[in-house]
């Protein structure tokens, strides 16, 4: 065993096999779960022969080793006499109170988010046919409709008990059995034209009368039909219950009584406490918000316009979305994501003038589709493809939603459904009850203004031609400075130049949140924020590696380079799942051929980093490697990504 020494170290210093609750590895290291991370000699492993670092993320303890961990990988199974099949059940470590709270809610709305829109469509189109008297509300057609978008609002609760069991890791049919009990209609029923037997709370903003007790404890009954909050508290106490019930029943019994009494159990405690206290906490908050924008709706607007596109970089715009819809189910309309709904248009307006002003045939050719995706509601293309590249047309975007934001504010508009966003948006503003109101008055006219102010002031102050030209001068004059330096100071030496496999946006190396690729010890290079899931060969090669799950892939150039493009931070957990490889191991490439396709979207709604690191593995062969010092790269084009120097 060629790597025996090695591996008797590293399971020496990791606590031993006992201590091992579960093993795989990635293209360049070994990933422990392991039951007491104290228990590991972390400053020894690292001065261990062989091992590259410790990287210790994610719950998981990474001993990095290199191109060749898939060998240490096998004699290390062997050797420490471990079970490769075995299903590790542990827990990832929390990753800090925002990100956990924000992967918790993109984890239960990220499924349901595409029916929600579009049942959200359906009801605006009902009520633009009501509005303008163009269907009767008697007609089939009216009813076939209605129940079309409003059935997932309905049984809501049913839907999200079934996504939030999946993200606490419940049983998926328990949560959506919660939810269906929450939303049973003799609940409802209990409520109409009957007598109280007496009131709790009297006079407070959570005065409750009790309709029914449960051995003599009162039951506060609510309407839950379209909540949001109660179904994810109760789904993620039954996840817990059921564990628990896991751990406690004889295995013979257990595939029955385990659901038996997570229901007996976690149904009257959601009826009794959870599903009460959800609710008030979540009436609380929209009377807050809506209070507080009503105070002052033109402060409140102009600032969720103006920073609404930053929280949609960031992914924080998913702490709002119960919100809203809760507030839909409890107050009948949302002003939290109100503003941010003139985002697209904006977008659609600055990138619409950077299409007719730029004599650049590239940026024309990804400026339009940017602009059309962007009137759709659609930004991705027109944020990370055109503005963002260019800072001021970006703040102009941020500038012109804060205004589209302060008029909305003046029009104290609401929105009365979920559903479409950019010019689909409209019939979100229609009040069921009076029809054509402020409400659509003032999105339309701020949506209006966001696109004809974006355009102006980009088209006539914020985007110069020159910008563009100067920096394509200014590019080409410092790689010009480059190579004649690099070929200056070496003389005879060799310089290999490498284009980009992937467009995005350019950050350095030291920036990815991984010690082994931040510091270099896997080899020096550049990273790249992907702005599309295409990967490209950047050199004539072969491919020389190709894990397993597709997130990585190694080619060697005809020149000996070796690269490693490493898709994404973690992916390898994601097991090949959004990914789709155009060649296989031992294939010959050429530079521009497409090697390998991925979700870009899909793995960041997994919750993972897409930040990709492109390295030359071999650097300890070459004197140095020399890095691009664009912002913005694009597959296509000649420029240098990274020059390695022989």
């Amino acid at each position: 065993m060629e790597f025996q020494e090695l591996n008797q170290n590293i399971l020496d210093n990791i606590g031993g096999k006992d201590n091992i609750n579960g093993l795989t590895h990635c293209i360049t290291r070994l990933r422990f779960k392991l039951k007491d991370e104290s228990k590991a000699n972390t400053e020894v492993l690292k001065n261990v022969s062989g091992v590259v670092t410790v990287v210790q993320s994610g719950g998981q303890y990474q001993v990095v080793i290199g191109n060749h961990v898939g060998e240490v990988y096998k004699e290390f199974v062997e050797q420490a006499g471990l079970q490769t099949d075995s299903n590790d059940q542990s827990e990832d470590k929390p990753k800090g109170l925002l990100n956990n709270f924000i992967d918790v809610i993109s984890g239960v709305f990220t499924p349901v988010i595409s029916v929600l829109m579009a049942s959200g469509m359906i009801k605006g189109l009902l009520a633009i046919l009501s509005a303008f008297s163009l269907i009767d509300p008697a007609s089939g057609l009216y009813l076939i409709l209605n129940a079309t978008g409003d059935g997932l609002f309905y049984f809501f609760p049913l839907f999200l008990g079934y996504t939030a069991s999946k993200k606490f890791g419940g049983k998926p049919f328990i949560g959506m059995a919660i939810g269906a009990a929450l939303v049973y209609p003799t609940i409802a029923a209990a409520m109409v034209d009957v007598e109280p037997l007496y009131t709790l709370f009297s006079g407070t903003a959570i005065e409750s009368p009790v309709y029914v007790t449960l051995f003599g404890i009162p039951v506060i009954l609510m309407t839950y039909t379209s909540s949001v909050i109660p179904v994810i508290a109760a789904a993620y106490m039954a996840a817990k219950v059921e564990k628990t019930l896991e751990r406690i029943i004889p295995r013979a019994i257990r595939s029955f009584f385990v659901t038996f009494m997570t229901l007996l159990i976690t149904v009257p405690i959601t009826f009794l406490v959870v599903g009460p206290i959800t609710t008030w906490v979540g009436l609380l908050i929209g009377q807050g918000l809506s209070s507080a924008y009503e105070f002052s709706p033109i402060i409140a607007g102009t600032i969720i316009g103006g920073f609404w596109q930053v929280f949609i970089m960031f992914g924080l715009h998913w702490g709002f979305v119960p919100i809203a819809l809760n507030n839909y189910a409890t107050l009948g309309f949302d002003v939290v994501m109100m503003a941010g709904l003139a985002t697209p248009l904006a977008m659609a307006g600055v990138t619409f003038a950077i299409f007719c002003k730029t004599k650049d045939r590239k940026l024309k050719e990804v400026s339009f589709p940017a602009f059309m995706s962007a009137l759709f509601g659609i930004t991705e293309p027109a944020l990370y493809g055109v503005t963002l590249a260019r800072k001021k047309a970006f703040y102009t975007t941020s500038v012109a939603t804060a205004v589209a934001g302060l008029i909305m504010g003046l029009f104290r508009t609401r929105v009365y459904i979920n559903g479409g966003t950019g010019i689909f948006a409209i019939p979100r503003f229609i009040n069921p009850e009076t029809g054509l109101d402020n409400s659509v008055i003032g999105f339309t006219i701020a949506s209006a203004t966001a696109f004809v102010l974006g355009f102006v002031i980009t088209y006539f102050y914020a985007y110069k031609v020159s910008d563009d030209q100067n920096l394509a001068t200014e590019k080409l004059d410092k790689q010009l400075e480059k190579e004649e330096s690099i070929n200056g100071e070496l003389g005879q030496n060799m310089f290999y130049n490498l284009t980009t496999p992937i467009s995005g946006e350019i950050v350095p190396l030291s920036q990815v949140e991984d010690e082994a690729f931040a510091s270099g010890l896997l080899g020096k290079g550049i990273a790249i924020i992907p702005n599309e899931g295409l990967v490209y060969a950047p050199s004539n090669g072969t491919v020389t590696t190709l894990f397993p799950s597709h997130h990585a892939i190694g080619i060697t150039t005809d020149d000996g380079v070796e690269i490693l493009i490493h898709v994404g931070m973690d992916t390898v957990n994601l097991n090949g799942q959004y990914f789709e490889p155009k060649v296989k191991q031992g294939d010959r490439v050429t530079k521009g051929e497409l090697v390998l396709e991925f979700d870009k979207d899909a793995i960041v709604k997994e919750g993972y980093p897409i930040i990709t690191p492109v390295i030359i593995s071999n650097t300890n062969q070459y004197m140095d490697v020399v890095q691009t010092d664009q912002l913005i790269v694009k597959n296509g084009d000649e420029d240098t990504l990274l020059t390695v120097i022989a």
